[in-house]
C-alpha cells in the first residue's frame, strides 16, 4: 500500500521524458500541478482525454473540486452529502481507534445503519479542501532573507512563511499552508477548508480491506479491496466546527460520478491526488548516502521493531489492535525500502545520476555568466550534504531510543516553552492554529500504547546505542535516564523499570493535564519522564539550532542549483515539473497490463474474484469472509460482472505516475467519472520515487466495480450505493 515516505526534504526538477502513449503503452512521466496541464494539452488529448484540459487547472470547479486531501492520504467526495471514498488503510487508524475486544471493527468491519450510527474517526482526523493557491516567492524569500545565511535564513523564512498562514487563517475554518517547490524556487500559498468532524461510515472486513496483507503488499496480481467511507460534517452553519451531534453532513458542492462505461485494458486514466514526496532529482551524494548506508540501516532496524512487536503481543489480542497501525506502517516501509533497495543494488543509477551531475556542471562552467550565478552554490551544496550526513550517521539511532512517553514528556515542555511566547513567535506545531492538532493527538495515545512493547523495544535499540564507543553518545539522554556507555540488555531493561514506575504519563487525564502547566511547574515535577524531559531540553534546543543553520545553508545554495538545472534543461528544450512535496497533482496514462514482469511471466491488466478463491487459505492474510467466499461460488455479479472476464474485476494495473500519498486517489476516466481507487505500487516501481522507469512502472488500483459489488452483494450497502447513485 502507498504511504507517504520522506528521506527527508526532496528538492529538485524533472524533464518531461517522452510520453509515448501511441502504439505500445508506456507509463507517462509526470505529476503535474493542475496550473502546468495546458501546457501538456495535446498529450492529454491524444492519450484520450475527453474533457478540456483546462477545466483541470480549475481548483474549485469539477472535477479537481471534488478531489481532497486527508493529510497523508488521498479522498474524494461522491455524494452531495459530504460522503468520502477513500483506501481501508487510510482509514485503518479511525478504523482501529473504533474497535474493541468486544467490538472488533478491524476484523469484522463496519457499517453504520444510518447517519446517526457513524462513529467519530480517530482524533485528529480531518478533511482538508482545496479553495485556493497563490504564488507567494518574494514574500517568502524576500529582500531580508535573500541577504541572510545559515539559521538566520531559515527563522526569516519561517517567520516569513508563518505570518502569510496567519492572514490568511483570518478567514475562519480554513487552514493554510506554504509550500516549496522546485528546492525552494517558487513558493505558493494554498488555503483549504479543514473540516474537523470526520466520521467513519463503512469498512469492510479484514478479510476484504487487508487481503493478502504484507505477503501481497507492492505485489502483483492482486485481490485486495482497498477502500473505505468517511462523511465529512459541519456546523448547523455550515462552517467547520468540532464533532457534535447537532452537526450535519457537509454540502459538497462537487462530487465524483461512478462510470456509466466499463472499463477496459487500453483505456484512458488519469489520477488525481497529492503524492507525498519524490526525489529524482537529488544529489549524487544524497543517492549515495540514502542507498549506501541509511536505507540499509532503516531496513535492519524496521525488522527488528516488526519481529519484536510481533513477539510482546503474541496472545494479547487488546495489545494487537493497539499497535496495528504502527505494525502496519512500518510493514509499509520495511517492504517498500527492500523493494526500492533491491531495484538500485547493481544497477546504473548512480553512475547516470553521476554523469547528468557532471554534465550540469560542466555546463555551467562553460560561461562566465554562469559560473558567476550558480557556479560557487554548486560547489558548496555537496560539502554541506556531506555535514548533514555525518550528523545522520552520528544520531540514526537516537530517534529508535527514546521511550514513548518521553517523546510525549518533551513534547509537552516544549508546548510549556512556547504558550510563553506570543504566538507569532512560537515554533510551528505549537502555535495557536496547531492546538487542537496536538491535544488529539495526546489524546490518541490512550488507543495505540503498550507499554510492555514500549518498553521492549526502547531497552532492545539502547543496548545497541549503548555499545557504541562512549564518545559518540549523547551524554544528555544518558544522565536522564540513569544509563552508562556499555549496559547490557537486562542492566537496561531493570533501570527502565524503575524509569516507567516513576511516571503517570502513560495514564490520559495525567498526560493532559500538563497541557496546562507552565515551565515552572515541569521543572519542579518529580515525575521520571517530565524529569528527563527537562534535563534534555537544552540539549534538544542546541541541536536543533544546529540542524536549522545546516538546513538554511542547504537551502540556498540548492535553490541555486535548481536554478542552474531548470536553466540546463530550457536549453535543451525540454519541459520541467517540480518533484512531489504533497500539494495537488495530475498524473494520466492506460490500463495497461505488463509484458515479462518482475517474476517473469506476463501480467494481466486486472484481476478477478477467482484469484479470491485461489488465495483463500481460511487464515492469516488470505482469510476472505465466508459470505464473500459464497457469493462468489454462487456467481452472483449482478451488473458488475465482466462477460470477458466471466468474474467480477478486482484489482487492475495502470500506467500512472503515483508515488506515497495518492493513497486513495480517484482513478477517473476520460470524461472523469470514478472508475477506481489508486492503493499501490508494483515491488520493483517503488524505486520510481528516485529514477523514473517508464517500462517497469505500474501502479495498481482497486477497480470500482469490485467495491459495488462487495457493497451489494456481501455488506449490504445499499444505502450507501443508492446515495452514490449506483442504484
Amino acid at each position: 500500500m502507498r504511504c507517504v515516505s520522506r528521506l527527508g526534504a526532496a528538492m529538485g526538477v524533472t524533464a518531461s521524458l517522452g510520453l509515448g502513449l501511441t502504439g505500445q503503452a508506456m507509463a507517462a512521466e509526470g505529476m503535474w500541478m493542475p496550473q502546468q496541464l495546458p501546457q501538456i494539452a495535446k498529450d492529454l488529448k491524444q492519450a484520450g482525454l475527453q474533457l478540456d484540459p483546462a477545466k483541470l487547472t480549475q481548483l474549485t470547479e469539477f472535477p479537481m473540486g471534488a478531489v481532497i486531501s486527508l493529510g497523508g492520504c488521498t479522498a474524494s467526495f461522491v455524494s452531495p452529502q459530504g460522503l468520502v471514498v477513500t483506501n481501508h488503510h487510510c482509514a485503518y487508524d479511525s478504523i482501529q481507534y473504533n474497535s474493541t475486544v468486544q467490538r472488533d471493527l478491524l476484523k469484522n468491519g463496519f457499517l453504520a445503519a444510518g447517519l446517526t450510527d457513524e462513529l467519530p474517526a480517530s482524533p485528529g482526523s480531518r478533511v482538508f479542501v482545496t479553495v485556493d493557491v497563490s504564488d507567494v516567492t518574494a514574500k517568502v524569500v524576500d529582500t531580508k532573507a535573500q541577504r541572510l545565511n545559515g539559521k538566520a535564513r531559515f527563522d526569516a523564512i519561517e517567520a516569513n512563511e508563518k505570518a502569510l498562514t496567519a492572514a490568511c487563517e483570518k478567514d475562519p475554518g480554513h487552514r493554510c499552508n506554504v509550500a516549496s517547490f522546485y528546492g525552494g524556487l517558487q513558493y505558493q500559498l494554498i488555503k483549504q477548508i479543514e473540516i474537523r468532524d470526520v466520521r467513519l461510515v463503512h469498512a469492510p472486513a479484514l478479510g476484504v480491506g487487508l487481503f493478502g496483507g504484507d505477503t501481497d503488499n507492492w505485489m502483483w496480481p492482486r485481490h485486495t479491496g482497498d477502500y473505505s467511507f468517511f462523511r465529512a460534517y459541519v456546523g448547523p452553519d455550515g462552517k467547520p466546527a468540532d464533532f457534535s451531534p447537532a452537526n450535519k453532513p457537509y454540502q459538497a458542492r462537487h462530487f465524483l460520478k461512478l462510470a456509466t462505461q466499463p472499463l477496459n485494458e487500453g483505456d484512458f486514466v488519469m489520477v488525481t491526488g497529492y503524492p507525498g514526496r519524490t526525489n529524482r532529482h537529488r544529489l549524487p551524494a544524497e543517492l549515495d548516502f540514502t542507498f549506501g548506508w541509511a536505507q540499509p540501516q532503516r531496513i535492519q532496524w524496521m525488522g527488528e521493531q516488526l519481529a519484536l512487536i510481533k513477539e510482546a503481543t503474541a496472545g494479547r489480542r487488546e495489545a494487537e489492535i493497539a499497535l496495528a497501525p504502527r505494525v502496519a506502517g512500518i510493514g509499509n516501509y520495511y517492504k517498500n525500502f527492500q523493494g526500492q533497495q533491491a531495484s538500485y543494488e547493481g544497477s546504473d543509477i548512480l553512475a547516470r545520476k553521476s554523469q547528468a551531475f557532471a554534465e550540469l556542471k560542466a555546463w555551467v562552467n562553460a560561461d562566465a555568466d554562469r559560473r558567476a550565478s550558480y557556479g560557487t552554490d554548486i560547489s558548496k551544496v555537496e560539502g554541506l550534504l556531506a555535514q548533514e550526513q555525518a550528523v545522520a550517521r552520528a544520531e540514526a539511532l537516537l530517534r529508535y531510543t527514546s521511550p514513548g512517553m518521553l517523546n510525549a514528556a518533551r513534547t509537552l515542555y516544549e508546548n510549556a516553552q512556547q504558550q510563553a511566547l506570543p504566538d507569532a513567535q512560537r515554533k510551528p506545531g505549537f502555535q495557536a492554529r496547531d492546538e487542537k492538532h496536538l491535544v488529539q493527538g495526546l489524546e490518541a495515545i490512550d488507543k495505540r500504547y503498550d507499554e510492555r512493547v514500549d518498553k521492549r523495544l526502547a531497552a532492545h535499540f539502547l543496548t545497541q546505542y549503548l555499545a557504541q564507543p562512549a564518545v559518540q553518545l549523547n551524554a544528555p539522554l544518558l544522565a536522564a535516564l540513569g544509563l552508562a556507555a556499555g549496559m547490557d540488555e537486562a542492566a537496561i531493561q531493570a533501570r527502565l523499570d524503575t524509569v516507567y514506575a516513576g511516571s503517570k504519563l502513560a495514564h490520559g487525564a495525567d498526560r493532559m493535564a500538563w497541557l496546562k502547566r507552565d515551565v515552572a511547574s515541569f521543572k519542579a515535577s518529580d515525575d521520571s519522564f517530565i524529569k528527563a524531559a527537562v534535563a534534555l531540553y537544552d540539549d534538544d534546543q542546541a541541536r536543533e539550532t544546529r540542524d536549522k543553520d545546516i538546513t538554511g545553508q542547504i537551502s540556498q545554495a540548492y535553490a541555486a542549483t535548481m536554478r542552474a538545472l531548470i536553466a540546463f534543461k530550457a536549453s535543451k528544450g525540454e519541459a520541467v515539473y517540480p518533484d512531489a512535496n504533497s500539494t495537488l497533482r495530475v498524473a494520466f496514462g492506460q490500463v495497461q497490463g505488463r509484458k515479462n514482469a518482475l517474476d517473469g511471466v506476463d501480467w494481466e491488466a486486472f484481476t478477478t474474484l477467482r484469484g479470491i478463491v485461489a488465495k483463500h487459505k481460511g487464515e492469516g492474510e488470505f482469510n476472505a469472509p465466508a459470505e464473500q467466499l459464497a457469493a462468489i461460488r454462487a456467481r452472483q455479479f449482478g451488473p458488475y460482472g465482466v462477460a470477458k472476464l466471466d468474474s467480477v474485476p478486482v484489482n487492475f494495473l495502470a500506467t500512472l505516475d503515483t508515488t506515497g500519498g495518492n493513497s486513495g486517489s480517484p482513478v477517473l476516466n476520460d470524461r472523469a467519472e470514478l472508475v477506481g481507487l489508486l492503493f499501490d505500487g508494483t515491488l520493483d516501481s517503488v524505486i520510481d520515487s528516485w529514477d523514473f522507469d517508464a517500462r517497469k512502472s505500474r501502479s495498481i488500483c482497486l477497480d470500482a466495480r469490485y467495491m459495488l459489488w462487495q457493497m451489494s452483494a456481501v455488506d449490504k450497502a445499499q444505502r450507501l450505493l443508492k446515495e452514490m447513485g449506483a442504484q
